[in-house]
């Protein structure tokens, strides 16, 4: 199937382990095939007279030291029967080791495989993509593909060997019962791939609904704070109750097929049984063939009758696999970011012109127009305007989030597409306006774009963002564990501790998301002082409502709908009428009336 030769490459390394053990149990498949043919030839050749006609039974006999022998030492039989058996267990004890050997380091491989893919998936994928779904397509499809591999693959190789050499064994015995031995496994076959393709979609659709389940969890998790704040507990719980139950109707419905096949299946395979029975006693009271091969087809179909109901266990598991494999792939199958061959790894300087720059996300509406600015080394630039008006977007091309769609960006002259993203990325300090932080300590967070970072700095960056007299607040100073997505932390906390994080990596431009907004005005005026200080070190853009907070940049840019409609310093913007002299006005008004109050 198309499907598994996704996997093929997931293989490499471990395809022989595989081969193996298919081989070995095959071989115990052989061990099960001759135990029937022990047992007959003992009834009706070592108990009974009738000739040894099988041309296998015979040479065992002869290696035993022939018929008279066993005939006065029965017990040789029991130790050869058990002997059998024995040997059985041993390949299968192989089969079980090779097969869950192979099957867990290629789940590691795809795993790894996966996480690799997704880091270096664009920006704009992860803008658009459930988190709760891609764990499940982690996790969930990745341990089906992986039990799949590790128990049905091989049994695969099990349930044909062992139809060939009990299709081999019954006809050595007796053709005709052997058509009626095998009557009705057609038919069985032909139910049990109807059934391959409708539970191909039932388990599909339940995945789908597993993983949207997980999403409502993840969501509702990391968003406990607000549910908490707002009271929406009984808003969730309905929500997650309603995911929950149509999960749960799925999988219902996918037992519900399951149980059907199950029982019609084995239905078949025990009127299979009854049919030899039947034809058999009557061939045995008219003489065409012997008790002993009456027993030994009795054993073969039984034993017909367990790859015949592993059968529709590997096609459950198969249809499950085909449906993870597919979700694995449409990951797999989507382009990484594209990197420039030979991107050019300059010194970043900081110097930055921006001419005519255009961007759209779908390549239809521009977001952005004809912005063109030019920013010495060193400068910091604050960048205004209204909620939609593209500010974010102007500043996520500097990174590479995005590519612009027109124009030109140049970095100390070089045009920015041609600059490698992962080296763009290293020189650029980006610190958001809902910044994440690790369940790990606060130096740990600090320090993470390099853990090899001297206490000190650690210090000094805590202290320019004045997070450090928080810091040693605690009980655990630097060491104190923040709590997943630092929610331990108030807003103000985490917006500093990112400040902090992104002034210790010492790149030569950082950017600012409007990331001063849950601090008050008195943390911010001490955060700007010592960035300040820091002047002339990195070319530093600011995102900010604050007219407090970008009076002291050399030069303030307002966006309104995607396009720049004034620029200037603070004071030459309040010269002038527009958006700028507007919010410094109202800003102004709102302040004198607290004051006043």
């Amino acid at each position: 199937m198309k499907q598994f030769k996704k996997l093929y490459p997931f293989l490499k390394g471990y395809r022989m382990i595989f081969i193996l053990a298919m081989l070995t149990i095959t071989i115990s498949q052989l061990f099960y095939a001759v135990g029937p043919i022990i047992l007959s030839t003992a009834i009706d050749s070592v108990i009974g007279s009738e000739p040894i006609t099988n041309y296998l039974a015979n040479r065992i006999i002869n290696a035993l030291g022939g018929i008279e022998l066993l005939r006065r030492s029965l017990w040789i039989i029991g130790v050869v029967i058990v002997l059998n058996t024995a040997l059985r267990g041993i390949f299968l004890y192989f089969k079980g080791f090779l097969s869950a050997e192979a099957s867990e380091n290629i789940s590691m491989n795809l795993r790894n495989k996966l996480y690799d893919h997704i880091q270096k998936l664009p920006y704009s994928y992860h803008v658009k993509t459930d988190t709760g779904d891609l764990i499940q397509r982690c996790t969930s499809d990745v341990e089906t593909i992986k039990r799949f591999l590790g128990i049905q693959l091989v049994e695969v190789a099990g349930s044909l060997s062992m139809l060939a050499f009990i299709l081999w064994s019954m006809l050595s015995l007796h053709v005709g019962m052997t058509i009626y031995s095998m009557a009705l496994v057609p038919v069985i076959f032909g139910f049990a791939y109807a059934f391959f393709k409708r539970i191909q979609r039932d388990f599909k659709e339940a995945d789908e609904a597993e993983a949207k389940l997980s999403t409502t969890l993840q969501e509702n998790l990391t968003g406990i704070r607000v549910v908490k704040a707002f009271g929406r507990e009984s808003f969730e719980l309905e929500k997650f109750d309603s995911d929950n139950s149509s999960y749960r109707q799925l999988v219902n419905k996918l037992i519900d097929n399951l149980a059907i096949y199950w029982s019609l299946s084995d239905f078949l395979s025990m009127f299979q049984v009854g049919v030899v029975i039947v034809a058999g006693t009557f061939m045995v009271i008219n003489e065409r063939i012997t008790i002993g091969v009456l027993v030994a087809f009795i054993s073969y179909v039984n034993m017909l009758i367990w790859p015949v109901r592993q059968l529709g266990r590997i096609l459950t598991d198969m249809g499950k696999a085909t449906v993870s494999i597919d979700r694995v792939s449409e990951i797999l199958s989507i382009p990484v970011e594209p990197l420039v061959e030979n991107g050019e790894e300059p010194e970043i300087a900081g110097e930055i012109d921006f001419e005519n720059v255009g961007f759209s996300y779908d390549g239809k509406k521009q977001v952005l127009q004809n912005i063109s600015f030019h920013v010495n080394k060193g400068d910091t630039i604050a960048i205004m305007g209204p909620t939609g008006s593209g500010k974010t977007t102007l500043v996520n091309l500097l990174p590479r989030l995005y590519d612009y769609s027109s124009g030109s960006i140049r970095i100390d002259g070089l045009e920015l597409k041609n600059i490698d993203r992962h080296w763009i990325r290293n020189n650029i300090a980006l610190v958001l306006q809902e910044p994440f932080l690790y369940a790990r300590s606060i130096k740990e967070n600090i320090r993470f774009t390099d853990p090899q970072k001297q206490e000190k700095s650690v210090f000094n960056a805590a202290k320019v963002a004045a997070i450090h007299n928080d810091i040693l607040s605690f009980d655990k100073q630097y060491e104190t564990m923040v709590g997943e997505r630092g929610v331990s932390l108030s807003g103000g906390q985490k917006q500093r501790m990112a400040i902090a994080r992104a002034i210790i990596s010492e790149t030569p431009i950082v950017i600012f998301d409007d990331s001063l907004s849950a601090v008050d005005s008195e943390t911010d005026m001490e955060i700007r002082k010592a960035l300040e200080k820091r002047k002339n070190v990195a070319t530093t853009f600011v995102i900010s409502h604050r007219i407090s907070t970008v009076s002291d940049a050399d030069m303030i840019i307002v966006l309104d709908k995607g396009t720049i409609v004034q620029s200037g310093t603070h004071k030459e913007l309040l010269l002038q009428e527009g958006l700028y002299k507007r919010i410094y006005d109202i800003q102004a008004s709102l302040e004198y009336d607290v004051m006043k109050a």
